[in-house]
């Protein structure tokens, strides 16, 4: 689907997924209450209200979001390869410390800010794979670090969920879902397909 200036917000979002993430990040559209907007709001117009006047530079951008986001991302086949080669890039989990207790890949390295700092003191050729839940939070971390100049982070396409079902079954699969009293993220094993085949709904995940 092409987009052109007069695209809805929706229409855009369903052509090119990345550019939620990509348009907040350069030109601080969506992403929080005071930048948001509404899904039927024309391109132009929310572009225009942020008093951005180059809408073929914007068009330009997301396309090229797009391609970088694919660019860097890995399959967790081809990152099981990786991880067994001489060359073994390291991986790195940028999930919430709880997250890791419940299911990790082996051999990985839970980041936190002083493992940030180890990163970026580290050769800028030095091969990285990032890893999330399911892919979403990875893809940021993998585009911040390629976009400080380390051109092999990547992201693992699918996340752990996708590791678990594909590569290791002994990683434990789970669920995110919201505490109704605190609104706090709650963590807990994925449910039985049979639960689900009973009607049994599952919390809406975040990512």
């Amino acid at each position: 689907m092409k987009i052109t200036k007069d695209s809805s917000m929706q229409e855009v979002l369903e052509a090119y997924p990345s550019s939620q993430r990509a348009l907040f990040q350069k030109y601080h559209i969506g992403g929080c209450h005071s930048c948001g907007y509404d899904p039927s709001e024309k391109l132009q117009d929310v572009v225009a209200a942020r008093g951005i006047t180059d809408i073929d530079s914007v068009l330009k951008f997301i396309e090229e979001a797009e391609d970088a986001d694919k660019r860097v991302q890995v399959s967790v086949e081809e990152a099981a390869k990786l991880l067994k080669g001489a060359k073994a890039p390291k991986l790195y989990d940028v999930r919430m410390k709880a997250e890791h207790e419940l299911a990790h890949i082996e051999g990985d390295i839970l980041v936190t800010e002083d493992v940030v700092r180890e990163i970026m003191s580290a050769p800028q050729d030095t091969p990285m794979i990032f890893y999330c839940h399911t892919g979403q939070r990875s893809l940021d971390a993998a585009s911040y670090f390629a976009g400080h100049g380390f051109q092999n982070a990547r992201s693992l396409s699918g996340g752990v969920d996708a590791w678990a079902r594909q590569v290791d079954s002994s990683v434990p699969r789970y669920e995110i879902a919201r505490d109704q009293t605190t609104g706090r993220p709650v963590f807990r094993p994925l449910r039985a397909v049979v639960s689900e085949a009973e009607g049994c709904l599952s919390p809406k995940p975040v990512h």
